[in-house]
């Protein structure tokens, strides 16, 4: 059962369809039409590149975000590659964004392309969600010539859902008495949190929608899949009390780990600072930011609890291997070489957004 005071929330989740290819064919109007992959050109990089995103027509052909630029050409090979432009797409993603807060200031940015509104309560005095939905669309075309899609529910969960359910330029509405039923429909994939990994686990258990899901109890979840098994649990029956966070900034980003038995072994030590630093570049990378500074914290089988960092002029690359090199120089800095170890972290501080590739450029001209 969902408490009574979270179904009466009013939540849209806003999402720009295709938002950098469409503002490109926005300015470009001979890229409509064609297939459109926003990337780097792998002609001229010799196979380099990643794909930031497409337009639907090269959607249609199966390329999509984070997908190796080659392999997009060889799905696509008529595609218009066309560079990012991330100067561009933020100076009309903070357009988008004061439109959000003429309606209200519980603004919730998960990136440039989209954004949680709770509007339960609003500027405008609008008591329909969906009117606000819509005026909100209206504008943003009426400003930039561009669509967006939008969802609304009680929940941040079903409202990202529903804002995926009708793309491109469309507006649905997750009701409470309908969200049982939406949610048994919901293919396992759908659920936030469930990727690529997790899937086939999912199905070899005989979970392949939120039907099958809801059968399983808390504890068998739990078992199966953790802390994630509970959120899954509470999910899969609408349950999801999060907060449309408008006044928290992300100061830092990290993950850590407490062992027992301590580690023992320098080996052991590098093992894990791996497994970290892994975890914190795929974190940064969701919430697509970047850092200068690299605190490694540490504690012996003393309970003796050290934390040591380096901050670089640039911001970090968000590369692993990045992170786990900074990481284990800072160890050896700080660590005798029989010590056991009971925990480590790494965290990743001085955050910005990561709304452009640092560049070095010469100050002078190389003969």
């Amino acid at each position: 059962m969902v408490p009574e005071q979270f179904t009466q929330r009013k939540i849209i989740h806003v999402d720009m369809d295709a938002f950098y290819a469409s503002i490109e064919e926005r300015d470009h109007p001979a890229f409509k039409h064609h297939p459109l992959i926003i990337a780097r050109d792998p002609r001229k990089t010799g196979g380099r590149g990643v794909v930031t995103t497409a337009n639907y027509v090269a959607r249609q052909a199966g390329v999509h975000s984070a997908m190796n630029a080659n392999e997009a050409l060889k799905l696509s090979p008529n595609a218009i590659f066309q560079e990012p432009n991330f100067p561009l797409y933020r100076q009309i993603s903070d357009q988008i964004h004061a439109i959000f807060h003429e309606y209200t200031d519980k603004i919730e940015p998960v990136a440039f392309d989209e954004a949680y509104l709770d509007v339960t309560e609003n500027k405008h005095h609008i008591h329909s969600a969906v009117q606000v939905a819509h005026a909100i669309q209206a504008e943003i075309y009426d400003k930039t010539h561009l669509t967006c899609s939008t969802g609304i529910s009680y929940s941040k969960f079903l409202a990202k859902e529903a804002s995926d359910f009708r793309k491109p330029v469309g507006v649905c509405v997750i009701l409470p008495e309908d969200a049982h039923d939406f949610l048994m429909r919901l293919p396992i994939e759908r659920f936030r949190g469930v990727g690529k990994k997790t899937v086939p686990k999912m199905h070899d258990l005989g979970i392949h929608n939120g039907a099958d899901l809801y059968q399983r109890s808390q504890l068998e979840l739990i078992h199966d899949f953790g802390k994630f098994g509970y959120i899954l649990y509470q999910r899969v029956r609408g349950i999801d009390d999060r907060p449309v966070e408008y006044q928290r900034e992300r100061k830092s980003i990290g993950k850590e780990r407490t062992y027992g038995p301590p580690l023992q072994t320098v080996g052991e030590v590098e093992n894990q600072l791996q497994k970290l630093a892994e975890m914190v570049a795929v974190t940064v990378k969701q919430k697509q930011r970047h850092g200068k500074t690299l605190v490694l914290k540490l504690r012996d089988s003393e309970f003796n609890t050290i934390t040591k960092r380096v901050t670089q002029t640039d911001f970090l690359a968000n590369d692993p291997q990045v992170y786990y090199d900074l990481a284990l120089e800072l160890y050896h800095s700080v660590a005798a070489d029989d010590e056991q170890v009971r925990l480590l972290g790494i965290t990743i501080t001085g955050l910005a957004a990561q709304t452009f590739e640092n560049v070095r450029l010469p100050l002078f001209g190389q003969n």
